[in-house]
């Protein structure tokens, strides 16, 4: 897939690059539909792109592909692309493989959405060990935009590098998070990790914080577990793109292709199994059980839901 991260990179690393530009790539594959709006605030704007790949089967589950992050540049303090638009840059070149898969006959059964926003002018903001992106439009209102359909599970990406706990170069997986919960690595998950880098799978730690709404004053790794404050019942798993050493999001020059590829091969994979059922983020009947012990912890994620950044 390194064509497709390609030609998306060279896409978005312009300060002229907008929703329009990036649905402009899709208009001419058949059964996908690409559309953006533009959110404009006091801080500056940016715009929601929401990308649908249909599948074959009407009654399949339907999974949701975001990328998250504050802006893919940071002009006019920094020139170029930065490393935050890794989780758009992989969630869009996912979109365009399995566009350009459907257009030569390769066709999943369910189908897939895939939504970013695209900002090339975001401003930053202090954070340790090293500065974080900020955007003009605050998280929860941007994923609200970006998540206009049921889905029945979400892959949230995001550049994670800025830490001082994912220590390793490539990409991680989260534990599932539904409901305020967080539960068990998914094993289907585990497998595909595998198989997409040959390699034992990383798994992102996440906490407690990581789940709570941006904006309530607790420490967050980054936004990755964010679409869960907004799709409440629908279970998301992380894909972390990470490093070594901590990186700052407005730092340029930093993304790398090869780990970006892996980030959106695996989000492929596993595109083209959940549709047929062959892929599952979570057990039910242990949730049931879950949930009959302890009870209902939405509330954990639904507290703080005036909070945004």
């Amino acid at each position: 897939m390194l064509s497709q991260v390609e030609t998306i990179t060279e896409l978005l690393d312009s300060p002229y690059v907008d929703g329009k530009k990036v649905c402009e790539l899709f208009e001419n594959y058949q059964g996908v539909k690409a559309e953006y709006e533009t959110i404009t605030t006091s801080r500056g704007k940016t715009d929601i792109v929401r990308i649908t790949i249909e599948g074959q089967q009407n009654d399949a589950p339907v999974l949701g592909i975001i990328g998250q992050l504050g802006g893919v540049g940071a002009r006019p303090e920094m020139i170029g692309l930065v490393s935050d638009a890794d989780g758009a840059i992989a969630a869009l070149a996912s979109a365009l493989k399995l566009a350009q898969m459907k257009q030569k006959g390769e066709n999943l059964s369910g189908t897939v959405f895939v939504a970013t926003h695209i900002c090339p002018h975001a401003p930053t903001i202090q954070h340790k060990p090293v500065p974080f992106m900020d955007s003009p439009v605050g998280v929860r209102q941007a994923l609200k935009l970006m998540i206009r359909r049921k889905l029945d599970a979400i892959l949230s990406i995001d550049t994670t590098k800025g830490n001082r706990i994912a220590k390793k170069k490539g990409f991680a997986i989260s534990p599932t998070v539904l409901k305020g919960y967080i539960l068990k690595v998914s094993d289907n998950l585990l497998d595909i990790y595998e198989r997409v880098t040959g390699t034992e799978p990383f798994v992102l730690p996440i906490t407690f914080q990581d789940i709570t709404p941006y904006g309530n004053g607790v420490y967050h790794i980054n936004s990755i577990m964010q679409p869960c404050t907004v799709a409440i019942d629908v279970p998301v798993v992380g894909v972390a793109i990470t490093t070594q050493v901590p990186v700052a999001g407005c730092a340029t020059g930093a993304s790398s292709e090869v780990d970006i590829e892996q980030a959106a091969r695996f989000c492929v994979e596993v595109a083209k199994y959940f549709g047929r059922g062959e892929v599952r983020f979570y057990d039910k009947d242990e949730f049931k059980k879950i949930e009959s012990l302890y009870g209902n912890l939405t509330f954990l994620v639904y507290a703080g839901e005036e909070c945004d950044e």
